[in-house]
């Protein structure tokens, strides 16, 4: 069997939904399991009702709710093309009325808690499922009764083992050649029945989890591109597809700010051998990319990602020189403010590392001034060069630098992580830097 998952811009409306439909009746002959998002921008207008509720403006939340309603309604009847089956008008009524329900609850209280906010944002794959399986024809199981987790609302992690007996209990069943189930992403529950959402990147998460559970052959996550690209083709017209794409890659690419699947997502299926395609809904006999733990593509450069903007800080003391546990004082005080590091890079009396723009630059320089000199350096940006054999190459890292000519680079990061060299560059020269690094990507490949 295979996963299929499809994000919400493919079922925004009933034109899109009939394309995804397509699609599933073509796989109908590997047992698909299909797992859909919301519609379109649903999730974002159940949270704004969420907020006008929470509020006290229960009218505003209450027209929210219309509007989603009406949206929901109008795809199904043109899917059905006239009226909606009764079963389906039912289960739509059903779940606007448990909306409004909880709309009310948390404008009664005003507080909106973790666990009411979920149960509310779970409404959107739950209406996008009832209306999609009532047009292809297929199974539908709750999520909730699968996807175990913890009660960790808002960002709850999945306990893979009940995951694992409950889809062979409630899903497994229902699978075969010529059948598909559908099922909600994002979406699951707690040991006790309590609605809980996975996060960003959630409905993503969820394939991968379903398709660890079940064994599948292939996870196919169909969105609104065609696979990866060697570079953001807004800044690179000429970026090239990447055929295939180690999990290592794809991992460091996420991380500098590439627009591919964020490994944390994928990771179940890829620990269980099991590769996971990228396509584009409506190019299906399209390019797409392949991302897998097996995958060794022996490039020296795969992929160019930027992620900005950026401040640089570089602490200085004399007592670095000889002294223990300074860069432990150093990362206490990050670690304390709660506050990630991305790259570093030291010297014999002074240590330079990056971190995101909105932290609370200004806390962090008064704590590390009680022991050291401080400078700031904001607006910057990080141009990572990703590859499986960057390092093991003869001379790849001097034509990167050199290609940059007159771009100043302030910071060089290289040998934690053998694939991939980042650079610190101004902001503002970042977009030059990643089309004249290109040249060399594309000038290094087969």
């Amino acid at each position: 069997m295979i996963v299929l998952k499809f994000g919400g811009s493919s079922v925004a409306d009933a034109v899109c939904m009939r394309q995804v439909a397509d699609l599933v009746r073509a796989a109908l002959p590997e047992s698909p399991l299909v797992v859909l998002s919301a519609m379109g921008k649903t999730t974002n207008g159940l949270f704004e009702a969420a907020k006008a509720a929470e509020a006290g403006d229960l009218a505003g939340a209450m027209a929210r709710q219309r509007a989603l309603m009406a949206a929901h309604r109008k795809a199904a009847e043109d899917l059905f093309e006239g009226a909606a089956p009764e079963s389906l008008d039912v289960a739509l009524t059903d779940l606007f009325g448990e909306l409004e329900l909880l709309l009310r609850g948390v404008a009664l209280l005003r507080e909106l808690s973790p666990r009411s906010m979920d149960a509310i944002a779970s409404l959107g794959e739950r209406l996008s499922t009832r209306i999609f399986a009532a047009f292809v024809g297929g199974g539908w199981v709750d999520a909730r009764t699968v996807l175990r987790t913890d009660a960790a609302f808002g960002e709850a992690a999945p306990q893979p083992a009940a995951i694992r007996a409950l889809a062979a209990q409630h899903i497994g069943p229902l699978l075969g050649p010529g059948r598909a189930v559908v099922t909600q992403g994002y979406i699951g529950a707690t040991e006790d029945g309590l609605t809980t959402t996975l996060g960003r990147g959630g409905s993503d998460y969820s394939a991968a989890l379903f398709g660890a559970a079940l064994g599948a052959a292939e996870v196919q996550i169909w969105t609104d591109v065609e696979g990866v690209l060697t570079c953001d083709p807004r800044i690179v017209p000429e970026a090239l597809p990447i055929p295939e794409l180690s999990f290592a890659e794809a991992a460091e690419l996420a991380a500098f700010g590439a627009k591919v699947l964020h490994p944390a997502t994928i990771q179940p299926a890829v620990e269980a051998r099991i590769p996971v395609t990228v396509r584009h809904t409506q190019k299906p006999q399209g390019r797409f990319t392949t991302i897998s733990a097996e995958v060794r593509t022996g490039r020296p450069i795969t992929a160019l990602a930027s992620r900005g903007p950026v401040t640089v800080l570089t602490v200085s003391s004399s007592r670095m020189l000889a002294q223990s546990g300074f860069l432990a004082r150093l990362f206490e005080v990050f670690g304390r403010r709660g506050v990630s590091v991305d790259l570093v890079a030291t010297a014999e009396v002074s240590v330079s590392l990056t971190v995101e723009a909105d932290v609370p630059l200004k806390a962090l320089q008064e704590d590390l001034s009680a022991f050291a000199k401080v400078e700031m350096h904001e607006g910057r940006a990080i141009i990572a060069a990703v590859g499986e054999r960057l390092k093991s190459t003869p001379g790849l890292g001097a034509r990167l630098l050199s290609s940059l000519g007159d771009i100043n680079v302030e910071m060089i990061s290289m040998g934690a992580n053998e694939i991939n060299l980042s650079l610190v560059v101004r902001q503002e020269q970042a977009a030059e830097a990643l089309r004249r690094l290109h040249r060399v990507l594309a000038g290094s490949m087969p």
